[in-house]
C-alpha cells in the first residue's frame, strides 16, 4: 500500500516522512487513532516505504521488488503480529497460524476492524489475543539477521490485545537489534501498558474530514458524489463507517429530510404521518443512518449561523437547506433540543423500540421545538 492510498491524514504522513528524511525515525513507533481513521493502512504504507528500493520524498514507488513483496505482506523481513485464536484444541493462538488469512483480509478490507478480522477467521465469541508465546517468538525472530540485508520491521496491529504479556517485549522495545523498526497500531491507548507506551514515539491520527472521505468514496467509484457527501457526514470521521454506509444504501436521503422539515415548518400533520409510516418500514440501520444524517445537517446549520465562513462541504441542495435552516428564528438552545431528541430516538430504535411509534413521536416533538412550545409530557 502506498501513502497515496491512505485516506487523509496528510499531517501524519508528512511528519513520518520528515523524520525519515532527517534520519530521526524512531525504532519504535505507535500509530494511534480511533477506529476508521486508517491506522493499519498507514502502518502498511509505512512498512512498504521502508522496504522500497526507489522511494521518493513523498511515497514508495510501488513498482520495485521491495514494494511488491511488502504490498502482498510477503517480504521476508516484514513480521506481522495481530490478535488471533487457537486454530484447534490443544494449540496456542499465534499469528503465524493465520498469516495467509490476514493477507487476504487486508487485501479485501484494509480498513476492516478487529471485530471484522475475528469474524473473518470464524472466531465467533472467542476473544482474540497476542500471547506470551508470540511475544517470545517475536524476540527470537527479530534477533535473527535480516534475510535481505536491509531493515527488519515488526508490524503489530492492536497491541491492546497483549495485556500483561507485553512486559515480555519491554527490553526488545527499549534496546532493539540493529536496523529493526517496530510499528504498533492502536486504537485504545489506555488499554496498553504504560511501560510500552513510554518506550514508543506516538503518531496520532485524527478523525478524517468529511470532504476527504467523500472525495475518496467518489474517486474510487464507491458512491456517486451526492451520496458520498451524505455518507461522509454521517460517518463522523471514520472511513470504515463510510464504507459500511455506502454498501448499506445507495438511496439519496436528502429529499426525505427536506420533505420532513417542510412538513414540520408548515404544520402538515398528514405529511408527517405519511413520513412516519414510510420510515417505520425501513430497517433499523437505515433509520439510524437517516437520523444521524439529520443531526449532521442541523450541526452544519449551527456552524453556518455562528461561523458563516465555515465550508460545509455539502452538495448545492444540502447547502441551500442548511443556509435556510440557519436563517430561521430557531434559538440556539432549540437546535440542541432537536439534536438531543433525534439522538434519543436513534438510541431507542437501536434497542428494538417500535419504529413507527418512535418516528411519529419524534416528528411531534420536533414540531413543538420548532414552534417553541413545551414538549408533550411522556
Amino acid at each position: 500500500m502506498n501513502f497515496k492510498d491512505v485516506v487523509g491524514q496528510q499531517a501524519a504522513k508528512d511528519g513520518m516522512l520528515q523524520m525519515w528524511e532527517k534520519n530521526l525515525f524512531p525504532h519504535a513507533l505507535m500509530i494511534t487513532g480511533p477506529e476508521g481513521t486508517g491506522g493499519l493502512p498507514m502502518a502498511l504504507a509505512l512498512a512498504q516505504y521502508i522496504f522500497c528500493e526507489q522511494k521518493s520524498a513523498t511515497d514508495s514507488c510501488g513498482k520495485c521488488a521491495g514494494c511488491s513483496k511488502a504490498s502482498k505482506l510477503e517480504h521476508a523481513d516484514l513480521h506481522i503480529s495481530f490478535p488471533s485464536i487457537p486454530p484447534k484444541s490443544g494449540t496456542k493462538a499465534m499469528s503465524r497460524h493465520y498469516i495467509q488469512e490476514f493477507r487476504e483480509f487486508v487485501r479485501q478490507s484494509p480498513y476492516g476492524t478487529t471485530y471484522d478480522w475475528l469474524q473473518f477467521i470464524e472466531a465467533e465469541n472467542k476473544q482474540g489475543n497476542i500471547t506470551a508465546d508470540e511475544c517470545r517468538e517475536i524476540i527470537d525472530t527479530l534477533n535473527l539477521k535480516s534475510y535481505e540485508g536491509g531493515k527488519k520491521v515488526l508490524l503489530m496491529w492492536r497491541p491492546e490485545y497483549l495485556g500483561k504479556e507485553g512486559n515480555i517485549l519491554l527490553k526488545l522495545i527499549e534496546e532493539p537489534p540493529q536496523d529493526t523498526i517496530m510499528i504498533f497500531v492502536a486504537e485504545n491507548t489506555e488499554d496498553i501498558l504504560q511501560t510500552i507506551r513510554s518506550r514508543t514515539q506516538e503518531v496520532k491520527l485524527a478523525p478524517i474530514p468529511a470532504g476527504e472521505i467523500a472525495l475518496a468514496l467518489s474517486s474510487r467509484a464507491l458512491a456517486d458524489p451526492v451520496r458520498a457527501s451524505q455518507v461522509a457526514h454521517i460517518a463522523m470521521g471514520s472511513y470504515t463507517e463510510a464504507l459500511k454506509l455506502a454498501r448499506q444504501s445507495e438511496n439519496d436521503l436528502f429529499p426525505e429530510v427536506r420533505n420532513l422539515f417542510n412538513s414540520l415548518f408548515t404544520n402538515n400533520g398528514i405529511a408527517i404521518s405519511k413520513w412516519a409510516e414510510e420510515w417505520s418500514k425501513a430497517g433499523r440501520e437505515q433509520q439510524k443512518n437517516f437520523l444521524q444524517y439529520v443531526i449532521q445537517l442541523i450541526e452544519q446549520a449551527i456552524r453556518m449561523r455562528y461561523r458563516p465562513q465555515t465550508d460545509a462541504s455539502l452538495p448545492d441542495a444540502e447547502t441551500q437547506f442548511v443556509q435556510k435552516l440557519a436563517g430561521t428564528k430557531i434559538p440556539f438552545e432549540s437546535f440542541g433540543k432537536m439534536v438531543d431528541t433525534i439522538s434519543d430516538t436513534s438510541f431507542f430504535i437501536e434497542r428494538n423500540a417500535h419504529g413507527k411509534t418512535q418516528m411519529h413521536a419524534l416528528a411531534i416533538k420536533l414540531q413543538h421545538i420548532i414552534q417553541d412550545r413545551p414538549l408533550p409530557v411522556s
